[in-house]
């Protein structure tokens, strides 16, 4: 007897499925500290992104609560996936790391640093780099120069790199913490969170965790999230743990059964997101959420996606700080009912940015 063929999802439905996910078709109000553990971490390559990602997505988001929670150390910054510094919790922090480590550590063997790593012992170098920071919190450019001390003729850049992928390294604030600013000054996950890595991570888990924040997805997809390899063999070791779908060109996709995937159809309110936020960078086929030529216009020269606004769940338009203002750069017209709730959710996002300034303007400019 022949095996029916998974249901199609359109894309339109792979967008409604990942933005209740990512809690961007109503602000969820579950605790600060478990939003960031299902989302599997912000990026946070700058510091406010995780601010600005969560007011997005939680209802009466208080940033200093989420200072708090990083100076008592329940979240931490980290590198972690795609190597990319991250805001995860601690028991995230110790959970992901050792999964990441294979990737952490090809990735400086095939980098430009490579070149000065011949003849290293590099688990000597990253001792050594371990001891420093655990006795002194260090910037890289001062781990470097500490490094070279016992290795005199070796670039202190590519010593610290060493230190950067074998050691879990978290930044420790005052960088980080909301409206404070800080130089990155390193130590070891262990060393901060007080317990050693997770000894007994497994991918299954991050698999699953992936699906429950940004599915359905395929193994693509999943690769592209954390920079992994043969993750396929995961897939299929799950089983029936997992649902079989396709997308509209015949891809197969996975996911949790009982994951919420809503009606297409369900409106998506208007939404700011930061840059380098993880909902249009952790899939390979992003057109569930951008199409791949307002991509190609809105990315920088060095490939960075700035703050981008959600309409009907799409970006559609690139936003930034303009002095006071906040200046939005459509890729389309926008209907009138669309501009009127661009210019509402951007008044909302000054009252946070600037919670004592006055007369928030914000622009919508002619469309790109």
């Amino acid at each position: 007897m022949a095996t029916a063929a998974p249901p199609v999802l359109s894309t339109r439905a792979l967008n409604r499925a990942l933005l209740a996910r990512q809690m961007l078709l109503e602000r969820s109000r579950r605790p600060m500290a478990g939003a960031v553990a299902h989302l599997v971490g912000l990026q946070a390559q700058t510091p406010r992104s995780p601010y600005l990602a969560l007011w997005s997505r939680l209802a009466g988001f208080d940033p200093e609560a989420l200072s708090r929670l990083m100076a008592r150390r329940k979240v931490a910054r980290i590198v972690l996936m795609r190597s990319t510094i991250h805001l995860v919790t601690a028991d995230d922090a110790l959970f992901l790391r050792p999964l990441m480590a294979p990737f952490l550590v090809r990735g400086l063997a095939t980098s430009t640093w490579r070149l000065g790593l011949d003849g290293l012992d590099l688990d000597e170098v990253a001792a050594a780099g371990r001891a420093l920071v655990e006795a002194e919190p260090l910037g890289f450019s001062a781990l470097g120069a500490r490094l070279a001390e016992r290795w005199p003729g070796r670039d202190p850049a590519t010593l610290a790199q060493v230190a950067r992928a074998h050691v879990p390294l978290v930044q420790v604030p005052p960088r980080g913490l909301w409206g404070r600013s800080g130089a990155v000054t390193v130590t070891s996950a262990e060393h901060w969170l007080g317990r050693p890595l997770d000894a007994g991570a497994r991918l299954d888990d991050l698999v699953l965790r992936y699906l429950a924040a940004f599915g359905p997805a395929s193994v693509l997809d999943i690769q592209a999230w954390c920079g992994l390899t043969g993750l396929g063999e995961v897939v299929d070791r799950l089983g029936d743990r997992l649902r079989r779908f396709r997308n509209e060109d015949g891809r197969a996709l996975h996911d949790l059964p009982r994951a919420p995937r809503p009606d297409p159809d369900v409106p998506a309110p208007v939404r700011f997101l930061p840059d380098f936020d993880n909902l249009t960078l952790s899939h390979a086929d992003r057109t569930r959420v951008i199409d791949d030529e307002v991509r190609r216009a809105f990315m920088t020269r060095n490939g960075v996606l700035p703050g981008s606004v959600l309409v009907d769940g799409r970006v559609e338009a690139a936003w930034h700080r303009d002095g006071g203002a906040l200046e939005v750069r459509p890729m389309r017209p926008l209907s009138g009912p669309e501009r009127d709730a661009v210019e509402a959710e951007g008044v909302a996002l000054l009252g946070l940015l600037d919670p004592g300034g006055e007369g928030a303007e914000v622009r919508v400019r002619a469309p790109a």
